[in-house]
């Protein structure tokens, strides 16, 4: 057979230097690999590229279907775009997995008995990217979550832990604030956990959701969760381990997968053989798993347990073994690699060796196809802009309405209904959102209602900002949320 092709991205920062040691390991191991590097990060954003990332490197990941990636700096300023944002997107990375793990007594942490895998959703929520300033004192940032893309996620979820044999699923959301979005979220998780019967599914609220993770992680297997929640948390989770830098991950579409670290480029440590290249080197193992050299991936991950166990470690760990009181080495970033490649077919003989059996492949999900559902118009929201107070506009709107086919049903300033009947101490920007429904509330209205009255709005002298139409479905149930106290 031929050699599997992988696409190499080196990185900024210490990027080179783990990547270097990482694909030394891997080669002693006998990975059966072509590298073939590429270029992106830092030197394409500024070389007047925004986006960190040409053609011929788009051209060499989407012919080889797996990237393995170095962290990059993205600099500041100048309306440069996350390249791990770019790259997700555009190939339909939708999962990101990071398995969080505990190493204790040889990486101290205070959480031994932690195995918790994360499985993130990676292109929606709001990650989507889509803000406006719009007015002087108000910003807004769209959250998008799609079903399509939360039935991917879901699935996804469940053939992971049906393929590694996980038990239990918990599910992490705010649905009780954002009862559509996160609300769909959930629904679509628990939908799915009915086509698998064998794997325990719950939910948690995001906030005591994670305390309670934090506070006792050995309570749980796997955790799945919307863009956002899952950034943060595997964060903390990989704190959690003993070190972000041993935190390894994936992202992984239906035809193409990404590996990289998912600890940062740490520019002021770039250069100095002291990085420690744990994290990418375990993504280079979740790697090797997913194209096929499952003994590789074993063979390396065992020699790693086996280097840890005896106490070689790089600058970060030395760090936390001194404060514990603990014996080792320190050691660079190619000396380490050394001494991963001097352990290679051994295993560790206090923590659980490692067995990988075969690859495994995970079936695309299924889509539900809910384009042609009916929902009908029944009313408005018609932002303003606006320097006054909230029975002003209200009453002058309201006299705007005579003679049409709507009625002013309420405004709410920052979410929060101000008129009618407001409360003199509820704080006010300058931005309003004015509900508008059928003077026979249920009934629909047409775009030429909300047209009409959007000019007389603007010609009373209040500036409109946008729009967005409030939709019910066939049955009656709102596809919007109430304003608060509405």
């Amino acid at each position: 057979m031929a050699k599997q092709t992988i696409t190499v991205a080196r990185g900024d920062g210490i990027g080179p230097e783990i990547m270097d040691a990482s694909i030394r390991v891997l080669d002693a191991a006998g990975a059966d690999v072509e590298w073939e590097h590429i270029d992106v990060g830092e030197q394409v954003y500024l070389s007047g590229n925004t986006s960190g990332i040409g053609q011929e490197a788009w051209d060499s990941i989407k012919k080889n279907k797996v990237l393995f990636k170095a962290p990059i700096t993205t600099p500041q300023g100048g309306g440069y775009k996350s390249l791990n944002v770019t790259i997700r997107k555009t190939l339909g990375l939708y999962a990101n997995v990071r398995p969080a793990i505990a190493y204790d007594p040889f990486v101290p942490s205070k959480f031994p008995g932690m195995n918790v895998v994360t499985i993130r959703e990676n292109e929606e929520d709001l990650y989507a990217g889509i803000e406006h300033q719009q007015t002087p004192e108000v910003t807004q940032c769209l959250k998008i979550i799609t079903r399509p893309g939360c039935e991917k996620i879901c699935q996804y979820a469940f053939e992971y832990a049906k393929a590694y044999g996980r038990k239990r699923i918990t599910c992490m959301i705010k649905d009780n604030i954002m009862k559509i979005t996160d609300g769909l979220f959930v629904k679509v998780f628990y939908e799915t956990a009915k086509k698998y019967p064998e794997i325990q599914a719950d939910d948690w609220i995001i906030d005591i959701g994670m305390a309670k993770l934090v506070d006792a992680p050995e309570e749980f297997d796997m955790v799945l969760m919307p863009n956002l929640y899952g950034d943060v948390a595997t964060d903390i989770l990989g704190l959690m381990t003993g070190s972000v830098g041993i935190a390894p991950g994936a992202n992984v579409g239906d035809d193409i997968a990404m590996y990289e670290a998912i600890h940062g480029s740490a520019p002021r440590h770039a250069g100095q053989n002291k990085a420690n290249p744990s994290g990418l080197l375990l993504s280079g193992v979740m790697m090797m798993v997913q194209v096929g050299q499952p003994e590789v991936a074993e063979k390396v991950h065992n020699a790693w347990l086996k280097t840890i166990e005896d106490g070689i470690v790089t600058y970060d760990l030395a760090r936390k073994l001194k404060a514990a009181g603990k014996e080792y080495t320190e050691v660079g970033t190619k000396e380490f690699a050394d001494a991963v490649i001097e352990r290679l077919g051994q295993k560790p003989s206090t923590l659980e060796a490692v067995k990988y059996d075969k690859a495994i492949k995970i079936k695309k999900p299924e889509l539900t196809n809910v384009r042609n559902t009916k929902m009908n118009l029944i009313g408005c929201d018609i932002f303003t802009k606006d320097d006054c107070d909230a029975n002003t506009i209200g009453d002058k709107l309201v006299e705007l309405t005579e003679g049409t086919n709507i009625a002013l049903k309420m405004i709410s300033n920052r979410g929060q209904k101000v008129y009618p009947s407001g409360h003199p101490e509820t704080f006010l920007t300058d931005h309003w959102r004015c509900r508008f429904y059928n003077k026979t509330q249920g009934d629909v209205i047409t775009n030429s209602d909300i047209t009409d009255m959007m000019n007389k709005i603007s010609d009373a002298g209040i500036e409109v900002i946008k729009t967005e139409n409030l939709y019910a479905f066939e049955d009656g149930e709102r596809a919007y949320s109430l304003g608060q106290g509405e």
